[in-house]
Order: C-alpha cells, then sequence, then structure tokens
C-alpha cells in the first residue's frame, strides 16, 4: 500500500483509507474483522465522523492492542443526542462527546481533531473565539490532538478554513460529479434519486479547482469522503454524465487531484476492501477515469486538463501532468510560491525539454493544448 504524506501533519497515510460510517450496519465481531482485514491490507487511517456508541465500540476493539497502526480523524461537534446524531458546537454536548470518543475508542489521544462539518460562512464566523474553538485549542496544547483539521462539503468555506492557518488538513468531498457544482450547492440533494444535473455545467468548478491547489500551496492535505457520490456514478442512468464509472476510477480521480493524500472509502465486506486496495495493482486502464468522461455524452471537460496521464509516454520523458499541476498552481496567483518553484526544480525533465512535436496532444481525451502550456511553463519557472 502507497503511503503518502498528509500535508504539514507529516503523517504517511494509506491512499486507500477507511471511511467508517458503515460498521454499524453489521454486527459487532463482523465489522471488529473487517476493520483488522483492512489494516492487514495497509490501510492505516480511518475516519470516525459517527457518535454513536456501536460505532465507536468497534473501532476501539478493532485497534486494541495496535492502536499505533492506525491515524484516527475524531471529529468534534458531532454528538449523540437522544439516541441520535446531532451536529452541535455548544460545549456542553461537544465536549461529552469526545471524552466519549477517547474513551470508546480506547485511546488517550487523536491524531486528527476535526472541526466537524463547517459548510457556511456563518458557521465558519460562529466557531471564532467561540466555547467551541476554546476547547479544541485547549485538546491541541494539551497534545489529545495531534493535529488539528475540519471536515467540509463546501469550496469557499473550506477556503477560509485553509488561508486562516488554523488546520493542518482537510476532509473534503471530492468526485467528478460534485467537483462540477459551485459554492453553495445542497450535496445532499445531489445524492437523492430525484436530482437532476443542470446540463449547462461544464468541466470541473473554478472554485473547486483553485481550493485543490490552494491546499497544495499552503500544505494543508486532503483525505477525501463521498468519492463515490453515493454509488451514483456506477449508474449510468444517476450519473449526470450518462455513462458508468468503476470505484477503481473514482478512486484514481480523487487521488490525482492536486493535495489528495487518501480517499476513504466505505466498506460493507472484505471483498469491498480487496476491490478498493486492488488499485495498488491495477492498470492504467482500469483506472482511467479520463478516456470516460472525454467520451460521456454529457458534460464536456473540453480544454481542461485533469492530470488524468493520457498524455504519457513523452519522447522527452517529461512528466507532462505534474508540470501541468505545478503550472496552474504557479498562474492561480501573483508570486510563485517556493515550494512549488522547488517541488518543479525536482522534477527530472522540464517544460524546456518540449520539443513540441505533439504527439502527447493527440492522446489527450481533453484536447488540452499541451505544447503550448509547456512553452508557458517554462517562461514562468525559467527552465
Amino acid at each position: 500500500m502507497l503511503k503518502k504524506r498528509l500535508g504539514k501533519t507529516n503523517l504517511m497515510v494509506s491512499e486507500i483509507g477507511f471511511g467508517g460510517e458503515w460498521l454499524e450496519r453489521h454486527p459487532e465481531e463482523e465489522s471488529i474483522e473487517l476493520m483488522k482485514y483492512a489494516a492487514s491490507k495497509g490501510i492505516n487511517i480511518i475516519d470516525c465522523w459517527m457518535p454513536d456508541p456501536k460505532s465507536r465500540d468497534i473501532i476501539g476493539k478493532a485497534m486494541k492492542g495496535n492502536r499505533e497502526d492506525w491515524y484516527v480523524q475524531g471529529h468534534l461537534g458531532s454528538t449523540w443526542q437522544n439516541n441520535q446524531y446531532v451536529r452541535s458546537r455548544d460545549i456542553k454536548f461537544v465536549k461529552p462527546a469526545f471524552e466519549d470518543l477517547l474513551t470508546r475508542l480506547q485511546t488517550d489521544y487523536i491524531d486528527l481533531g476535526m472541526i466537524h462539518y463547517i459548510d457556511t460562512v456563518e458557521d465558519w464566523n460562529a466557531i471564532q473565539n467561540s466555547e467551541y474553538m476554546d476547547y479544541v485549542m485547549e485538546l491541541k496544547n494539551k497534545g489529545i490532538i495531534r493535529h488539528i483539521g475540519m471536515s467540509s462539503h463546501d469550496p469557499k468555506v473550506a477556503a477560509m478554513a485553509v488561508k486562516s492557518g488554523l488546520i493542518e488538513m482537510l476532509l473534503f468531498s471530492v468526485n467528478p460529479a460534485f467537483d462540477m457544482l459551485p459554492s453553495g450547492e445542497d450535496l445532499g440533494a445531489l445524492l437523492t434519486e430525484g436530482y437532476k444535473y443542470d446540463q449547462n455545467l461544464n468541466g470541473i468548478n473554478k472554485e473547486r479547482a483553485d481550493l485543490y491547489k490552494l491546499c497544495e500551496e499552503y500544505d494543508v492535505g486532503i483525505t477525501v469522503m463521498k468519492g463515490f457520490a453515493g454509488g451514483r456514478l456506477f449508474d449510468p442512468k444517476r450519473s449526470p454524465f450518462g455513462v458508468a464509472l468503476t470505484p477503481l476510477q473514482c478512486i484514481h480521480y480523487s487521488l490525482t487531484r492536486p493535495a489528495v493524500s487518501s480517499i476513504l472509502c466505505g466498506f460493507d465486506t472484505k471483498e469491498q476492501v480487496d476491490e478498493a486496495v486492488s488499485y495498488e495493482t491495477a492498470s492504467a486502464a482500469e483506472k482511467d477515469y479520463g478516456a470516460v468522461l472525454a467520451n460521456a455524452p454529457l458534460h464536456s471537460y473540453t480544454g481542461q486538463c485533469t492530470y488524468c496521464g493520457h498524455c504519457r509516454p513523452c519522447v522527452s520523458n517529461i512528466d507532462i501532468a505534474m508540470v501541468n499541476k505545478f503550472y496552474d498552481l504557479a498562474t492561480m496567483q501573483e508570486e510563485i510560491p517556493e515550494s512549488v518553484k522547488e517541488h518543479y526544480k525536482l522534477l527530472e525533465h522540464k517544460a524546456s525539454e518540449c520539443i513540441g512535436c505533439k504527439a502527447c496532444e493527440s492522446r489527450c481525451p481533453f484536447g488540452v493544448k499541451i505544447a503550448d502550456r509547456m512553452i508557458q511553463a517554462a517562461k514562468v519557472f525559467g527552465i
């Protein structure tokens, strides 16, 4: 299992992670065994947003004796009231819910303390200078949470959090369907049977693309939730593209976004774990989402580099997708961040080595003018 650095946390997390929300659907022993099986396959990060006692008990029992093998995303503000989930910033509910998390997980620390579910500017403003935020910082100062993260579905609010310098990582909803939608869209409605996509949508929404680049710039690692859009993308009748994608294609899409370190998949069975983990040995053809999106009858991505890698191989051995990523990162702001310059310099072959043969352009499913971009990248970086 490939491990990736989760931004400035410096944690090396498995690129396939475990989204724990389905654990409570099954008998306790079955779910404990499922978690242990995932660990045996190299999965080492799990998200526990769930406040219910059963889910938390399962995770605690599965980690018993091997706590150090797991990185846990534990949420502050996900509470259990009257036997149901309630999102709360009220410290009288937040504090006991977090203490319950520690108790049931049988641990005295949480690797990634998550500011839970911030989706509006009002939400973000409300937690500033609040008892809730005081409690988060108290836990961080005591080492009870090792790093501060945040979960969000909204690119505008997530960008505010990244720019604040408060968070070290972000749990964000990423998939090719969500990526077309602007800030403020109700993603919950998208998962319902009757939701209809606006047929005027065209490729990746700029706010979302800019968020991923911003996270890369600020070294805020991303873990992905809802990578399969609730299974909608597997059904051609429900997919906004008019065609179905596979789990491996959805995984690859998420992992090719800037700053993404891990996609957290929901698992019901060991077979589903095996399918997700098979990404590590899958062929380029099995991972290829580019051809599917390019040939889909709906929602064109024409002209947009999605970093899908179809441009390979290059006769000059340039990693075109990575050059394009760094070029996009560099041109989203007036001054190129030093970190982007340094990452670009580490590439074995630079944009200036492009001979303009345009063989890559004939392979690009989205009609990107790659040779022109190589010229511009060489100018931007000076090499």
